[in-house]
């Protein structure tokens, strides 16, 4: 007790930089005073600081002075030390009396062990329009002589604003004030937020996978290490945070609580503040926040200071584009992305229905360009949209993207646009590091680059100069072939030439001219010297190309030649060519990828980062099929209350078992069971079981709800996890790939793959022709069993229920050993939704139950329960499984299959987000207890019946699962409920 009896001593100073006036020791009324020893902030001559007076040579007074602060700096670190030691004994005397103190007391204490000095991170917009970090602090405190008013916040603020979930916006007004200690994980190092005043604009509604804070830490610090997995019952996870410095011994406090309990027990516990203070980096438990996750959350990804320092650089290199052109006589024209004509260079294009003819998304607007000159444009640029059909998964390609494109008319040599569009860059690159020195900077604390390097005269290199350098340099490319003079070349071979130019002429940025006509479109002139080559140049950067541009055809009939020569039809062309067959004159032009040059220019090293809502092969998931419902006012896409025009109350949500049979599987239905929670989300009406066991919340099978819902439902989920019980870790069981993807993507959830839902086709079933299984058969029916059907929906009669009651009481008798399981043998619980088969003797002796519980249409029905009971000959539960999938399929035809539930597989498998230490550390523990508990004895039955495995996983936050999580994984499977 004499712990929680101690003065609070967590108060700190909300004011910085007094004046001399101010540096005494007398109590100030609106600032806590500072302890003795503590120095001043402003650098003041007041009592708090000492300014020598004597800077010449060797004195008494300066050797004094110098033993002085030795003795006070060893004085200090044993007052340090003694400091940490009394609040770890403070802290072991509070747990001591939680557990064993008088539960009047105990009561009344606990609630205030989350209350008191908190730290969050607030974000803020900067004069330059980017976000900004720093720490806010919230304390309920108030001075002693007016502990009867209200205090500045109160206790009450305090633990509300606690439960805010990360990301929430709010309003705040606060004092800025200097910081005891360097915040390291914050934008704003040495300054932080006394708040006095807090409002939340708007609640969350969905989890937030990670904050602006981790995004920015991790990242800087590169903390990536996936094997790592510091927060797994380790000894660093249980070890507390303190949010203030203890270098420094602190002297009674001139604030006291406004709560009279607080001031009893005074002494708080820090334990909760370990996902709240910012204070220092190193008692941070390290989280990998994978890129694809950041990029699978963008918006959350965008909120972050580097994430809008590229995007204003991106803004200013359209504006620096589209200055330097109008200044050159160009002006801007917006071009139809909608065309008829399927090939104008090699990408592949996206093809549309165009109202009932087929349309293509336009790869280029060069085509349009074209037209523009030969209309008299003369000069034209645009920046738009440009679509690639390439299934192309790396670091340097997307299917949509913002192109950058001019066309120019010529008077005499390609030369001109070739000059003009190099002085362009070189005019960009000066303007951006001009004006974006700091944006630059500060991306440069996450993503480490040079600065671009250009010369007044740019190389020029010709395409077959450049394969001889690559050739004398001794490359070949993988297949050890060497480059050739009229084929294109690698990625590989540009970055090597890259290379090469580099050493050579000391730039990043040169020109490659005259390509090969093999590798260029219909449309690009050919060099007339030579027919092998073109007059078409790329222009490379960082040993990438960036932009692609070249003179073309502009007499008419040589461009049908060439168009038929590379196989384009012109009839499919005709708009085009129009132009041409009317007079154009000779033009040429470029285009190049904002996206790409930005990631090039600030080496992010993917070009996703350089695009806001990024598209590549795999964005844009199919949306499964919505099935026709059992059940339509049990709807989640289509709520009863929107059905019928009425508002929401929780009495109109659709029963559980009706979501069950609209969109359940075998796991969902052990959510009748007394021990589950269910949540519920009330604008859809989905639920989600979950069971808390320890410190865990241990959540159950999928969500019910229509699958496109899913994400959103898990989000949700997730959030009021994180609002009502933050204080559980989540472990996700039982769930199909499309869970655990969005968990392991979304997320960055850890996930495996332990178990399978054993599943098998009623219709078709292989067990019919097991002949040892027909021998089992043909000895149940020698001892005169009897296969039954109970009428299906229709009440079960009471006196069936009692014989059963007791068989099943015969059966536990019988069982040894630990068991394993999901559900309680409950078999009357919504007997609407469930088909009884029972096996009987001569005597009327029932032998066997078989209970089907009908499920979603998609996945049918669960063998829910298949009991055989003491005595029963041999093969009959058998004999009755194969009887009832028989019935089910003769008065249900459309059912396809069946579950028996889920089933351990011999050896774990590995999801996403586990490293290979790690993988084999929960091999060898699974392993364990599947040996131990025996859990491969129903999957090698179920086998015999015909089953096949469906996959499910295993899904938990990082540092959510170790031994600890594993036990209460056991726990859970071996409780009775």
């Amino acid at each position: 007790m004499s712990a929680l009896k101690k003065r609070l001593s967590k108060l700190i100073p909300d004011r910085i930089g007094k004046s001399n006036n101010n540096s005494n020791n007398s109590s100030n009324e609106n600032v806590p005073q500072l302890a003795d020893g503590i120095e001043g902030s402003s650098g003041s001559n007041g009592p708090l600081a000492s300014t020598p007076q004597n800077n010449g040579a060797q004195t008494p007074e300066r050797s004094n002075s110098r033993r002085n602060k030795a003795r006070r700096s060893m004085d200090k670190e044993r007052a340090k030390a003694e400091n940490k030691k009394k609040q770890s004994l403070a802290r072991i005397e509070d747990e001591k009396f939680l557990k064993e103190g008088p539960a009047a007391l105990t009561q009344l204490y606990r609630p205030y062990i989350n209350i008191g000095d908190m730290r969050r991170e607030l974000y803020s917009r900067t004069s330059i329009g980017l976000t900004m970090t720093i720490q806010g602090v919230l304390q309920s405190f108030k001075p002693e002589e007016e502990q009867n008013e209200h205090g500045t916040i109160s206790e009450q603020i305090v633990r509300t604003v606690e439960h805010y979930p990360a990301e929430t916006i709010v309003v705040v007004h606060a004092k800025i004030r200097k910081s005891l200690q360097t915040v390291k994980n914050a934008t704003v190092h040495d300054y932080e937020l006394q708040v006095y005043e807090i409002h939340r604009v708007v609640p969350l509604t969905e989890n937030v996978p990670f904050t602006v804070y981790d995004a920015e830490n991790i990242n800087r610090e590169k903390e990536v290490d996936m094997d790592d997995d510091s927060g797994d019952d380790s000894v660093a996870a249980s070890q507390p945070m303190s949010p203030i410095s203890t270098d420094t011994p602190r002297g009674p406090p001139s604030r006291a609580s406004t709560d009279l309990a607080r001031n009893a027990f005074a002494k708080l516990d820090d334990k909760n503040l370990e996902s709240r203070t910012s204070m220092d980096t190193g008692h941070h438990q390290k989280r990998s926040l994978p890129q694809r996750v950041r990029l699978n959350n963008r918006i959350i990804d965008l909120r972050t200071t580097p994430a809008q320092a590229i995007f204003r650089i991106q803004s200013g290199i359209c504006n620096l584009f589209r200055s330097y052109l109008d200044t050159q006589g160009f002006f801007e024209i917006h071009t139809p992305k909608l065309q008829g004509g399927a090939t104008e260079s090699g990408a592949t294009v996206f093809e549309l229905n165009y109202f009932g003819r087929p349309a293509f998304l336009a790869q280029s607007p060069q085509l349009a360009k074209q037209m523009c000159i030969a209309a008299d444009f003369e000069r034209v640029y645009e920046i738009g949209a440009v679509f690639r059909a390439e299934d192309s998964n790396t670091p340097r390609h997307l299917t949509e993207y913002t192109g950058l494109d001019l066309e120019m008319a010529l008077e005499e040599l390609y030369h001109e646009a070739l000059t003009l569009i190099d002085g362009m860059f070189k005019n960009l690159w000066k303007g951006i590091y001009d004006r974006y020195q700091k944006e630059i900077d500060l991306i440069d604390q996450f993503y480490p680059h040079t600065n671009v390097e250009w010369l007044d005269e740019t190389p020029r290199i010709p395409f077959s100069v450049g394969v001889k350098m690559l050739v004398d340099s001794g490359w070949v490319e993988e297949d050890g072939s060497i480059p050739s003079e009229t084929e294109d070349l690698s990625t590989r071979a540009e970055i090597r030439l890259g290379a090469l130019v580099k050493e050579k002429y000391h730039t990043d940025y040169y020109i490659l001219d005259k390509f090969p006509a093999s590798v260029r479109p219909f449309y690009t002139m050919p060099d007339p010297e030579d027919d092998r080559f073109t007059n078409s140049f790329d222009i490379f950067m960082r040993g990438q190309e960036i932009l692609t541009g070249g003179q073309r055809i502009h007499d008419a009939e040589f461009l049908e030649k060439r168009m038929k020569q590379k196989g384009v039809k012109p009839e499919s062309m005709s708009e085009y060519l129009e132009g041409f067959r009317w007079g154009a004159p000779p033009h040429a032009g470029c285009g190049f990828g904002l996206e790409r040059l930005t990631y090039l220019f600030l080496s992010l090293g993917n070009i996703r980062l350089a695009s806001l809502f990024p598209r590549d092969p795999k964005s844009l998931p199919a949306v499964p099929p919505t099935l026709v419902l059992r059940h339509e006012d049990a709807s989640t896409l289509h709520p009863i209350w929107e059905q019928e025009g009425k508002e929401f109350t929780p009495e109109l949500l659709p029963s559980l078992e009706k979501l069950i049979a609209n969109y359940g599987d075998a796991a969902n239905t052990s959510w009748l069971d007394k021990r589950y929670h269910v949540w519920r989300h009330s604008t859809t009406g989905a639920a989600q079981g979950y069971v808390i066991h320890n410190s865990y919340a241990i959540i159950v099978g999928e969500p019910l709800c229509d699958k496109s819902q899913t994400p959103a439902i898990v989000s949700a989920f997730l959030n009021y996890l994180n609002t009502e019980h933050k204080n559980l870790k989540p472990i996700w069981m039982i769930i199909g790939s499309r869970t655990e993807e969005y968990l392991g993507e979304k997320f960055g959830w850890r996930t495996l793959s332990p178990a399978a839902e054993e599943r098998a086709d009623p219709r078709n079933n292989s067990a019919a022709k097991d002949n040892d299984l027909a021998r089992k058969i043909r000895h149940a029916e020698k001892e005169g069993i009897k296969l039954q059907t109970l009428p299906f929906n229709e009440p079960v009669p009471e006196d069936f229920k009692e014989k059963v009651n007791a068989r099943v009481r015969d059966w536990h008798k019988n069982r040894k050993g630990t068991q394993v399981h999901l559900t309680e043998i409950r078999p009357w619980l919504d007997e609407a939704h469930r088909k009884y088969f029972y096996a009987q003797g001569p005597d009327g002796t029932i032998h066997a139950i078989n209970v089907l519980h009908q499920l979603s249409p998609e996945n049918g029905y669960q063998v829910k329960f298949s009991l055989e009971f003491p005595g029963a000959p041999s093969g009959t539960v058998e004999s009755l499984l194969l009887y009832s999938m028989k019935q089910l399929s003769a008065a249900e035809p459309d059912v396809k299959r069946i579950t028996f539930g889920t089933g351990a597989q011999p050896h774990i498998e590995g999801g996403r987000n586990l490293g290979k230490h790690r993988i084999k550390a929960l091999k060898k523990a699974y392993e364990t207890i599947v040996k131990q508990a025996r859990l491969l004895g129903k999957s090698e039955f179920r086998e015999k019946m015909g089953t096949w495995n469906d996959g499910i996983y295993v899904a938990y936050p990082k540092g959510g699962l170790g031994a600890g999580g594993i036990r209460a994984l056991m726990g859970f499977l071996e409780e009775d409920g």
